[in-house]
């Protein structure tokens, strides 16, 4: 009889099968004094698993003025912070807004929050 894996905590596995998602971290390249001027560098390519955008997140973004695209979960393997860009497999960039750690899932993972790029972002 096939049994399922035993977790210890309980955890559910989490499977990563929506696409891969690239994260770049972003910095500003310019000299002082004039406009800033972003450079792409990549970090990692990762599997991601789309997750639900509800609506109070959602309405939050919009008083903050941001436009709240979508939310995807990815394991969690190297930093990623607000300042990084990412991009799907469609080729969209999206700002990072959130990141979040995600409990009683395996792998360990992290949700993130993906936001409209009003500005052209260039690698």
């Amino acid at each position: 009889m096939w049994k399922a894996p035993n977790r210890p905590n309980h955890e559910i596995t989490q499977p990563y099968n929506d696409g891969m998602v690239t994260i770049f971290a972003a910095k500003d390249v310019a000299k002082p004094g004039y406009a800033p001027q972003v450079e792409l560098t990549k970090k990692v390519t990762l599997p991601y698993a789309e997750q639900r955008l509800g609506i109070q997140r959602y309405y939050q973004g919009m008083q903050n003025q941001i436009e709240i695209e979508r939310v995807i979960r990815v394991p969690k393997s190297v930093p990623v912070n607000s300042q990084d860009v990412a991009q799907t497999e469609d080729g969209r960039k999206y700002r990072i807004d959130l990141v979040q750690n995600v409990l009683d899932v395996y792998p360990p993972s992290l949700d993130l929050t993906l936001v409209k790029v009003s500005q052209g972002v260039s690698e």
